[in-house]
């Protein structure tokens, strides 16, 4: 794979690892002065770096590795845990409101307000262990597998290189870097996905040869209630209960829209990142399976 890469795909990479140290370094330069500058970036972003983060802070290498993969072996229905993009509009308009006035900077700390300090503690505790097996070692994992293919190198080395060169930046900049490389990154994902769909969607003939080779079954998301592996009410109601969590409560997601310099800021941003995260639903998966019959 490492001997596919020419020259000027290495240049196009290190040009994007530049880019993204410069803006990590303008950030860091800037020194946050207070713990609000630090978690919240201030309390001063607007609305499109904040909806850029959101979708950038969701989609990761356990996307492009793995929903891509399910995409191209025949589970499309999956992807209805994607189009509940949608729900980040509840946060916007139902959550954001009570988070703001609260005034905190987690979601534990919300908790802890509004319930008691046990709360806060279990909140803390479960998201930890929660995070911990599932997102992120998930995400080191398919991080590693894509450094390793692309730089020719073993696995554990791309893991190490994907926690290292993460790590230091947040851990540095703060909230604040974060949100500005996410944006870039955005601009890098979206760009990357819809040029690699056309591309695919090229080499096997067009969207309608696509159709033909694939059959109508294979881009169906609503399965029969008796279909064994994606009956439509059952998916429907589950991966409702997660968007609703996911997109409304977990800290991941909430912390960008609390970066907002104010709630409008904050609901733009919450459209602007679901437009985004719907959008990307389509090109995923397609470019996946275009590049895997190719």
């Amino acid at each position: 794979m490492n001997s596919s890469l020419v020259t000027l795909d290495w240049i196009v990479l290190g040009g994007y690892f530049l880019l993204l140290l410069g803006v990590a370094l303008w950030v860091i330069l800037q020194k946050n002065k207070t713990t609000e500058d630090y978690f919240l970036a201030g309390r001063n972003i607007g609305w499109f770096v904040v909806g850029a983060s959101i979708f950038a802070s969701n989609i990761g290498s356990e996307h492009v590795v793995g929903l891509a993969g399910a995409g191209a072996s025949n589970k499309m229905p999956m992807l209805i845990y994607e189009l509940h993009a949608w729900v980040v509009l509840m946060l916007g308009w139902v959550f954001l409101p009570f988070y703001q006035r609260a005034g905190v900077f987690t979601m534990p700390e919300f908790l802890e307000k509004r319930f008691s300090p046990s709360a806060r503690w279990f909140l803390s505790i479960f998201s930890l262990l929660a995070y911990v097996l599932t997102k992120v070692s998930v995400t080191i994992y398919a991080g590693g597998i894509v450094i390793a293919t692309l730089l020719g190198i073993d696995f554990m080395t791309g893991a190490v290189v994907t926690v290292v060169s993460t790590g230091i930046y947040t851990a540095i900049g703060g909230m604040k870097v974060v949100v500005y490389t996410e944006t870039l990154q955005t601009v890098v994902l979206l760009v990357g996905a819809a040029t690699l769909t056309f591309m695919g969607l090229d080499a096997v003939g067009g969207w309608s040869e696509l159709k033909a080779t694939v059959g109508k079954e294979y881009l169906d998301m609503w399965r029969p209630l008796d279909d064994p592996d994606f009956p439509w009410l059952p998916l429907f109601i589950s991966s409702t209960i997660v968007g609703i969590w996911y997109w409304c409560t977990d800290q991941y997601i909430v912390q960008r829209t609390l970066t907002a310099r104010n709630l409008t800021e904050g609901r733009r941003g919450t459209i602007w990142g679901g437009f985004f995260k719907v959008n990307a639903c389509v090109f995923i998966p397609y470019s996946r399976y275009c590049r895997f019959s190719t």
